[in-house]
């Protein structure tokens, strides 16, 4: 019967569909089920013989398609009443009452069958007349090459199959009407039919909503959207497997069952399953129950129709919001320069943060913009204020690991908006809004406006519900900046274990060159971004949503220098990513190829040739160094996208990896650093000292701010404390 194997699809479930997963007592139902569904179809098989023998002819009117399922499922062009008896004969040899991955799908595959043979039979009446046409729900050729196309290219964004009795007409009214609204083809089996009249609503082309019949009148569902598969996706007769493929990626239906629950439902239930179309119950169903994804209790009518969506992956287009600013992904890479600003969040001494948190289904309310402190317009013109985004996102198909990747993506979205400026990362970064923007009516809600719109437009597929809270109240800001420290922790601390050499790749980040166009950062397990927000798991999340985005990967391949960690595979990947510019790169030397810098660093590492070391600033000191360079200077000097043989950036957490600046010498090289980067990185410098066995003391021999800002007060110190930077190797 039709070609391929049924397990041969397995990954269609994703492990959700096996005989591990799905309930004996489910199975058992679905089975008894699928024995009535064939019952049915023999007796009325027997009955239509008698009457009429068995070469009366059978078939739907307004189709080429005879009877569509059997026709895409085996390939058989049925057109008499004696060709049935064959094809029930072999259904009903194949199944087992045994619960396996086979037997699961078989029922479904036979439920399928039999709801086909049913409805065919069912058109024939005592005068032998084939009335047919008169049949509700079977949809013929005409309405097909009108509107199945549209399912298929999402205009119609996906078809609805309501079986069954709601809880009461108003309830079935307002999900019809809602699936309505949405655009959905809506076909309604059983009693539904019967309530969606009674509600006066009026199921026809007009509303691309049907009358099916009895319950086994869902198969005019299935047999549509079968024959747009064999009409539109040229799938063959016959070529089942590809067929069902084909109808679980194009076709976006569901079906709803609404009331009772009983052996022949259960058996439709997984016919639709079968075809890749999850199925929603509203009756309450225990744990063991539910087949995650496939069969899922949701009793509440209210949120129904959007849990259905999600869970099919139906991703409908936002409605068009107004900005009073223009957005364009032209304007990533505008910067907004001081004397245009209006004003700025974070920056300058303040205190700034961005988080993105996946939380479950009942922890967001989808679309929702909060503003915790004064708006803009409260706020003086020109200054600089703490102020942070807390961005809550839900999806069935989420990841906490994906909540770093949507995380460093808020950079580009808001850049987008024309007046607008984001810089930085994590809690260093800052929001700038230019005066012409604010003119036109900018208040803080815009950035969760634009951010949800952008954030579910780029990750639908893994992004149902967002959430924005932006935080321009000092007190709150700083609350929630010690909260997200902790994320940010948590993260960093789940590359513990992983290495340069047991990784097989390595990945890029491209987020900067809209305003750093030569540069391009190479992130390895030992080396995050130089924005300090991108690890290698985050940049690996990032490519496995979106392999040609901004993450990614970088075979390694072709070892040239192992002390330098020059690899040919990714002296390639950054020449062709630099526009030609960047030959070599060596990711752990800072002297000879170092890798381009942007202007997003956290920190700048320099040369100090007077002490035979290096010392490191970061954005948050302002004040003078050894080197004879504050940090605006130096940043203006290597963050331009080119190689610059003793100057580096780099991210804060980069000091402590047994890569940082290895083939130079690594830590045992630091003679400065600004009080505040040794307090941040606390006890940690001293464990990563101590393991590159310096001594946890090493970190006692580094100078900062208050030991000295130049090389003659400083230089006094490292002799006394006999810095091992004094007596190594020659830099120069």
């Amino acid at each position: 019967m039709g070609n391929g194997q049924i397990n041969s699809f397995e990954e269609i479930y994703d492990g959700a569909l096996d005989s591990s997963t799905v309930p004996l007592a489910l199975f058992q139902k679905a089975y008894d089920g699928t024995v009535v569904a064939v019952d049915l179809a023999e007796s009325l098989l027997r009955r239509a013989i008698h009457c009429h023998g068995n070469e009366y002819p059978i078939r739907y009117p307004d189709t080429n398609y005879y009877l569509p399922v059997i026709l895409s499922l085996s390939g058989k062009k049925v057109s008499s009443l004696g060709e049935l008896i064959p094809i029930l004969k072999y259904l009903r040899k194949r199944m087992k009452k045994k619960l396996s991955f086979d037997n699961i799908l078989l029922c479904g595959e036979t439920t399928a069958y039999a709801a086909e043979i049913i409805e065919a039979l069912s058109s024939i009446d005592d005068d032998d007349k084939l009335h047919a046409g008169n049949r509700k729900g079977f949809l013929g050729d005409h309405v097909l090459r009108r509107y199945g196309i549209l399912l298929l290219d999402w205009t119609i964004p996906g078809l609805a199959i309501l079986v069954g009795k709601a809880k009461s007409t108003t309830a079935l009214a307002g999900i019809v009407s809602d699936l309505q609204a949405k655009g959905f083809l809506i076909f309604l089996a059983g009693e539904a039919a019967e309530q969606a009249l009674a509600a006066g609503l009026k199921p026809g082309i007009d509303s691309l909503t049907f009358s099916a019949g009895d319950v086994t009148g869902m198969i005019h569902a299935v047999n549509f959207a079968l024959r747009a598969g064999l009409l539109f996706g040229g799938i063959a007769p016959g070529a089942r497997d590809k067929q069902r493929y084909y109808q679980h990626r194009r076709v976006r239906a569901f079906l709803l069952q609404l009331g009772e629950r009983d052996k022949l439902r259960t058996a439709v239930h997984l016919a639709a399953i079968f075809f890749g179309f999850p199925v929603l119950v509203d009756q309450k169903l225990s744990e063991e129950e539910q087949i995650p994804d496939w069969y899922i209790s949701h009793p509440d009518y209210n949120t129904l129709v959007r849990t259905a969506l999600e869970v099919r992956g139906i991703k409908l287009k936002s409605p068009h919001i107004s900005f009073p600013f223009a957005v364009d992904p032209a304007f990533t890479g505008d910067a907004v320069r001081q004397e245009d600003m209006y004003l700025e969040l974070g920056g300058n001494g303040t205190l700034s943060f961005e988080l993105v948190t996946m939380v479950g289904a009942n922890e967001i309310e989808d679309g929702k913009v909060e503003v915790i402190g004064p708006d803009i317009y409260e706020l003086e013109k020109g200054a600089t204020v703490s102020g942070g985004i807390c961005i809550k996102v839900y999806g069935r198909r989420m990841q906490p690991d994906f909540a770093g990747v949507l995380e460093r993506r808020i950079q580009n979205f808001i850049n987008s908006g024309e007046g607008l400026c984001h810089t930085g990362q994590r809690n260093t970064c800052c929001y700038r809004i230019s005066k012409d923007c604010a003119a036109k009516g900018f208040r803080f809600r815009h950035l969760g406006d634009l951010l949800i719109a952008k954030i579910k437009d780029v990750f639908s597929p893994i992004v149902d519900r967002v959430q924005v809270t932006v935080y321009t109240d000092p007190k709150a800001v700083e609350e929630k900046l010690s909260a997200a420290k902790q994320v940010y922790a948590a993260r960093d601390a789940r590359l513990a274990g992983f290495s340069d050499e047991s990784a097989d790749v390595f990945y890029s980040c491209a987020v900067c060159q809209s305003l750093s166009p030569n540069h391009i950062c190479v992130i390895t397990p030992e080396r995050p971004g130089l924005c300090g927000a991108v690890s290698w798991l985050d940049a690996r999340a990032s490519n496995e949503l979106d392999p040609s985005g901004p993450n990614q990967l970088i075979k390694k391949e072709g070892l040239i220098d192992e002390e330098k960690g020059i690899w040919k595979s990714v002296n390639d990947f950054v020449f062709s990513k630099t526009n030609g510019k960047i030959e070599i790169c060596s990711l752990y030397s800072f002297l000879r190829y170092p890798m381009t810098s942007c202007r997003f660093f956290e920190c700048i590492l320099s040369i100090v040739p007077e002490a035979n070391g290096v010392m490191i600033t970061t954005r948050e000191h302002s004040g003078p160094t050894p080197c004879g360079m504050d940090f605006p200077t130096l940043a203006g000097f290597v963050g331009i996208g080119v190689q610059t043989p003793g100057f580096l950036g780099h991210g804060r957490r980069y000091i402590l990896s047994k890569k940082f600046i290895k083939a130079d010498g690594g830590l045992a090289r630091v003679i400065w650093m600004p009080g505040e980067l040794k307090a941040w990185l606390g006890d940690d410098l001293r464990k990563s000292a101590g393991e590159q066995g310096l001594g946890a003391c090493f970190v006692d021999k580094i100078a900062d701010e208050t030991i000295g800002t130049t090389i003659e007060e400083i230089l006094p110190f490292l002799e006394e404390k006999k810095h091992p930077a004094l007596t190594m190797l020659p830099l120069i």
